[in-house]
This record gives C-alpha cells, structure tokens and sequence, in this order.
C-alpha cells in the first residue's frame, strides 16, 4: 500500500501538536512571519476578501478575471473540499506536494516549540509560497472574522472587499449581527478602498463607521456599483440575457452570466468586477471580463455533477447539483435559486449539529418536494443523526416525503425509483414508468460537499 505524501503527514502532526485550530489573535503569526522574513510585505496588488457567504465565489471571481486579462494570481481559501492542495492556488493551478511539504518542513523548524495553530501554520506557507513566485495579485479570502485572522497581516492590501455579514460562528465572532461586523471589518485599511455588497441595516452601519474612521473609500452596492442576472428575452427586446453591471465608470455593461449557478452570484460578480477595477496597474478589458465570468470554478456552490455512482443512478432527463450552503444566509440564496425552478426539487441534506438544523430547513423546505437524509462520514459525532433531521423537518410541517438513505447513490436510487410513496413526478408503482424530469441538490456542509466530490467531483 503507498505511504501518504509527506505533505498529508505534516499536516496531520500539526493537527496532532495544535489541536487548538481557533484562538483568534495576531501575535503568534506576526511572530512567525518574521522569522520568515515577513514574505506578506513582499505580495503585489493583494485583495483581501472577507464575509459570512459568498467570499470564496467572489475570490474565484477575482482571480478568473484577472487571469482571462493575462496576469498570474494566486488565491489563498478555505476550507478545502477534498484535499488541503486546494487552499493555495498558484496562478490557477493548486500547489504542488513537494512544494508544501517543503514549505510545511521550513515553517515548522523556523517556529520550533513557540505557540501556533494550524491555520497559522498553513496561512504561512501559503504567504510564503505566493512571495516566492512570480505574480500579479493575490486574492486572500479570510478563514473566520477579519481582525484577528491569520490573513490579516498585509499592512496595505490595494483594495478590500466584504461580502455579505451574517450570523454564523457566534461563538468566536459574537452574538450580534454589529459584533460579527465589526470582527469583518477589521480587514480595512487606512485609505485603502472597500468594496462593500449589500449588508443588513446593522451590519452596514458598523462597517461604515469603521471605514469612515480610517478614511477608507467605500464603494457600495446600490449606490456605487450594481450587477443583475437578466433573462433572456426574444429578438429585439432590450435585455438579451446576461449580467447587467454598472460600476466605477458609472456606464453600464451587458456581459455574460457567470459560470457560477445562482441568482446570488450577480452580486458576487459585481463585487468581484468593482474590486478588479481598483487594481488600477492591471487594466482589463470588455472582453477579459466577459471570458473571466465564464470560465471561472468553484466547487460545491450549486455545483453541477456529471460523474459517479449518484450521476449514474440519476433518471434521464434529471439533474444533480452540490451545494455548500450551511448557514441562513447560504440556505436564502439556495431557496432563491430552488424558488426558480418549477420542476420537481430534491434535497438530499447532512448537517452539523452546531449548524442551526432548523434554521437551514425552515428556509428550504417550502421550495422541496422531498427530503432525504444521508450521514456525513467522519462527523458521526457532530452531525445531525439522520432521523432527527427528518423529525425536525416533520415538527416543521413540512408535507413532503422524507426518507433515510445510507449515502447519495442511494438516496437518488430511492428519489428515482418513486419509493417514497406519492412523490411528486414519481409513481409508486410496479409498472415502469418515466419519471417527470426533476432535480436533485444535495446541501447543509461543506464538510458533507467534500465528502461527495471525492466520488462525484
């Protein structure tokens, strides 16, 4: 049997001597960084991104764009969704096993036996790694809050961006939508310009204030730059489908929808396009961002799915999305998008324990015909049990049918094979039938999201 990389052994170690992975202070990474000679303040053109949702679309965004315009980007994320790789993208192209592992090898002999954690650790060898390849920009997407995140170690990013706030990780962030916004806005700069999505009365008020305090330019959705998902109309009407964008040259632009499914990613695109813009050395054109919208990736985020066993067991006609949502912000606009679809929908859910179970159901269940509930290997633990998670979604009122299944392939099988009786566009019968074309998203983790792409990515 092969041994795993070296990279997954180190990692596996720093879990093991850090198991303390948040503990939310600056200190011991500043402390770090300058043992590596402080490769933060050797990146160009940095775009430090933070947000409850929508941060890793609008990272992928960035990048994608600034790419299709010919520059190199390298883009820090996380979590990752099947392997650790994933976190530290190198110019499109994930960092390679005998460069992290080296890296991993520098920073652990450097820190010896000081204080760290894990994402500490691993934020380092990312900076490292972009400092010690050529590049453009770095797209740097916080991993929790903003003030006091690993990432938040660039002295002067050349913009920030803050997608929208919501309430999620109060137990390190706060109880309250202003505490969780002021934590985000902590990213923000002395002059540096923020480019600010929609955000709820009180969030907006404390990121304003913040800005305001350190002179920093804000542009913000509805006032300084707008992006909206338009239909397709017949020949010679005024829209002819895309994404309407209206940004700092105060023309608006017709461009292509983006790759990325959902009616929430016309903000994610506008937020993405604004913060480019800014990027005043690395101008790009009409044509650039059209390209870049349709080419970017990014998994897990209404993600379609065209290989593995689920795929296969899929009836003609039906189809397969993955998405990550986990919170209410990320269910609200997973509901937009079900909300549009008039076909028969789906849900095939795994949920934390820690994630607000009902608050993700009360949000879908009005816009699901089923639900079938599947465990999350390796959070046995940590998730909802299956069956409590249908009790839930019954004590909720829900009508629809509901099943347990052991995985995805089987939850599709019994969704296709009409097992639950009554389902609407299946028939519970013996005779063959063709099912009514329907489409099936698996949501509730990312946890669980990683756990699928590994046989269906």
């Amino acid at each position: 049997m092969d041994s795993p990389p070296a990279s997954d052994r180190l990692l596996a170690d720093l879990h093991r001597l850090f198991p303390k992975l948040i503990d939310l202070s600056l200190g011991r990474m500043e402390r770090l960084l300058a043992k590596l000679g402080n490769p933060q303040n050797h990146l160009r053109n940095v775009v430090h991104v933070a947000g409850t949702n929508g941060k890793g679309s609008t990272v992928a965004m960035i990048a994608a764009l600034l790419q299709a315009g010919g520059y190199r980007v390298h883009r820090y994320t996380s979590p990752h969704l099947v392997r650790f790789h994933e976190r530290i993208n190198l110019n499109g192209v994930d960092i390679a096993e005998g460069v992290l592992a080296s890296l991993l090898q520098r920073i652990i002999a450097v820190n010896g036996d000081d204080p760290i954690t894990f994402f500490e650790v691993t934020t380092a060898a990312a900076l490292l790694a972009f400092a010690e390849t050529p590049h453009d920009a770095v797209v740097l997407e916080t991993g929790l809050g903003g003030r006091f995140d690993a990432t938040n170690v660039v002295a002067r990013p050349a913009v920030t961006v803050i997608t929208p706030v919501d309430r999620d990780h109060q137990e390190y962030l706060g109880d309250t939508l202003a505490a969780i916004a002021g934590e985000k806005a902590g990213i923000l700069k002395a002059g540096v310009p923020l480019v600010l999505a929609a955000q709820a009365e009180e969030a907006a008020a404390v990121i304003l204030a913040r800005a305001e305090a350190l002179q920093a330019p804000v542009l913000m959705q509805g006032r300084d730059w707008q992006a909206q998902l338009q239909p397709a109309t017949a020949a010679g009407g005024m829209d002819t489908g895309g994404l309407h964008y209206q940004g700092v040259t105060g023309d608006w632009q017709q461009l292509p929808a983006p790759a990325l499914v959902g009616m929430h990613q016309a903000q994610n695109a506008g937020a993405a396009l604004t913060a480019v813009q800014l990027l005043r050395d690395l101008p790009l054109s009409p044509q650039a961002m059209a390209q870049g919208l349709t080419q970017v990736r990014w998994p897990a985020r209404l993600q379609p799915l065209h290989h593995g066993a689920g795929v296969r067991a899929l009836p003609a006609g039906w189809r397969l999305y993955l998405d990550g949502a986990h919170n209410p912000h990320g269910a609200a606009a997973l509901a937009a998008q079900l909300q549009q679809w008039r076909h028969p929908r789906y849900l095939v859910m795994g949920v934390l324990a820690r994630k607000d179970p009902s608050a993700l159901l009360r949000l879908l269940l009005p816009h699901a015909d089923a639900l079938i509930a599947i465990p999350m290997p390796g959070f046995e633990d940590q998730q909802v049990p299956p069956a409590q998670l249908l009790q839930l979604a019954s004590q909720l009122g829900f009508a629809g049918n509901m099943q347990q299944a052991e995985d995805l392939p089987q939850a599709v099988q019994l969704l296709a094979e009409g097992k639950a009786a009554g389902m609407a566009g299946v028939q519970d019968s013996d005779a063959p039938t063709t099912p009514e074309p329907a489409t099936v998203v698996v949501a509730g983790s990312l946890y669980l999201a990683g756990h699928i792409l590994k046989d269906h990515g």
